[in-house]
């Protein structure tokens, strides 16, 4: 099993290194360094636009220390994600892209078709309930534990625990 060592929200603008302050709206993104994912956090005007090979990004702010309200999550990013990582081959990246989409299937925006097998690999093939467009994800048989790990690390890396 594949470990992600991505660091949480820092709460420091990545292009200014300014502390990133609680209701602040920031932008985040999801980059690809060195075989690793990789989040960054930027204070909304610091922001220039996405940086070369990011995955995905997103807006959101600085959580409050007030309540515990669980963070929306963005079906949109979801599916950029589900794009992005089409051709990757890394068993991590395969991973978190086998949870985004089953995360997108729970969400109903992906509705499954079928389970094909294609070079040694079985594959869902899913179809987006919004465009009709036809995804096909990797499965890479999870057992119960892992399938919860990697749904927790893609939680984390996208700020939604």
């Amino acid at each position: 099993m594949s470990v992600y060592s991505v660091q949480a929200p820092s709460r420091r603008c990545s292009a200014t290194d300014r502390e990133l302050h609680e209701g602040e709206k920031i932008v985040s993104v999801l980059l690809e360094e060195n075989g690793q994912f990789v989040r960054k956090d930027y204070a909304e005007n610091a922001w220039k636009g996405a940086p070369e090979g990011a995955i995905a990004f997103w807006q959101s702010r600085i959580p409050t220390s007030k309540g515990t309200k669980r963070p929306t999550i963005n079906d949109d990013m979801l599916m950029e994600c589900l794009d992005r990582l089409a051709d990757h081959v890394d068993p991590g990246q395969v991973r978190f892209r086998y949870v985004a989409a089953l995360l997108l299937m729970r969400r109903r925006r992906l509705k499954f078709d079928e389970v094909t097998h294609l070079a040694g690999q079985d594959r869902m093939r899913l179809t987006c309930s919004k465009s009709g467009r036809k995804f096909d994800v990797i499965d890479p048989h999870l057992n119960e534990s892992e399938l919860e790990s990697v749904q927790s690390e893609v939680f984390r890396i996208l700020g939604w625990d």
